[in-house]
């Protein structure tokens, strides 16, 4: 009892270190851009960097669980523009209300991913194959049913993505900050997220001990699934257009978030909340390197710089945190 008290406390003690680490690179790059420019460091820009990425934060979401369970999930991006597509195509061909189309989205995206995960778990086949494969099917599905044409929805579904008075914050990034949370505590708090890292730091162990793993595996990639039909909702109201190309590398950005955020691309531990801080530093990576007036290839050859210093560090804070376990056991 005494051993396993240390290492809960070690844990959080754990967690605490890599939540304050992160909150300071955010103050950094904050500084950084803001002695650069004079631009940066204004009242709006926090808002506006921060009514950028609902549909980011969710699909980031998405692929810290399937990443926890030693899964990856390379269609995100393409299923996004598939809802999008679905959405743009209900309304404007065939004049099908925003909400009813929405449903619809969700209803494709959420299949797809439950498609993906039966494959993959069923079949035994890894799931990088898998979604790069839906990566291809569904985009190409979206340039089906658009004809490779934007469809322009119009004004009228802006709403979801105006910044509300007071705040300046839009209700669709409450609504993915409100799904930030409730993962997070699904994740910490209940059988289902604690088998999820079970699963993805011995999945045969997880066998051994009596527990069926398919539903697991197959309902994170659903969720994904169901998180990118969110996500393309947002999409679309931000624009509010859809477009069959829209989404592309998504899924190399969430993938991005996640590790910043220190979630384990071998599976068995992450946290939504440090994906959240992941996705922050990215976007306030992006948007100070584009007022500085950063080339394109000057921010890519940056943010991949942070990237692997952020796996780097995560590797080291790992190992010594192990360490200490390991000291304590003996």
């Amino acid at each position: 009892m005494g051993i396993e008290f240390v290492r809960a406390r070690l844990d959080d003690r754990g967690a605490l270190v890599q939540y304050m680490g992160m909150v300071g690179v955010l103050i950094m790059l904050v500084a950084i851009f803001s002695s650069l420019s004079e631009h940066f460091f204004r009242p709006q820009t926090i808002p506006l960097i921060l009514n950028q990425i609902p549909d980011l934060i969710v699909i980031a979401v998405g692929m810290t669980l399937v990443l926890i369970i030693g899964g990856i999930d390379l269609s995100v991006g393409s299923l996004l523009a598939l809802g999008s597509a679905v959405i743009g195509v209900l309304m404007v061909d065939h004049g099908w209300s925003f909400v009813s189309a929405s449903v619809v989205c969700l209803l494709t995206a959420g299949a797809c991913g439950l498609t993906s995960g039966m494959i993959s778990v069923g079949a035994k086949v890894p799931s990088f194959i898998v979604t790069l494969g839906m990566l291809e099917i569904s985009r190409g599905i979206a340039y089906w049913l658009t004809d490779s044409q934007q469809k322009y929805i119009g004004s009228s579904v802006e709403s979801l993505s105006l910044p509300l008075p007071v705040i300046g914050l839009s209700s669709a990034f409450l609504v993915a900050f409100s799904v930030v949370l409730v993962t997070q505590w699904v994740l910490t708090r209940t059988v289902f997220g604690r088998y999820c890292i079970a699963i993805g730091t011995n999945v045969e162990a997880v066998r051994m001990s009596g527990v069926n793993t398919f539903p697991y595996r197959v309902a994170v990639f659903t969720v994904s699934g169901l998180l990118c039909g969110l996500a393309a909702i947002m999409r679309t109201t931000l624009l509010p257009s859809t477009d069959p190309e829209t989404g592309v590398g998504m899924e190399l950005a969430a993938i991005a978030a996640c590790v910043i955020g220190g979630t384990s691309l071998m599976g068995g531990r992450g946290s939504v909340i440090n994906t959240f801080f992941g996705v922050l530093i990215i976007s306030v990576l992006q948007t100070g390197l584009a007022q500085v007036g950063a080339a394109e290839g000057t921010k890519r050859i940056i943010t991949g710089t942070v990237i692997i210093v952020a796996v780097i560090l995560d590797a080291i804070r790992g190992r010594w945190f192990a360490g200490e376990g390991r000291t304590l056991e003996s």
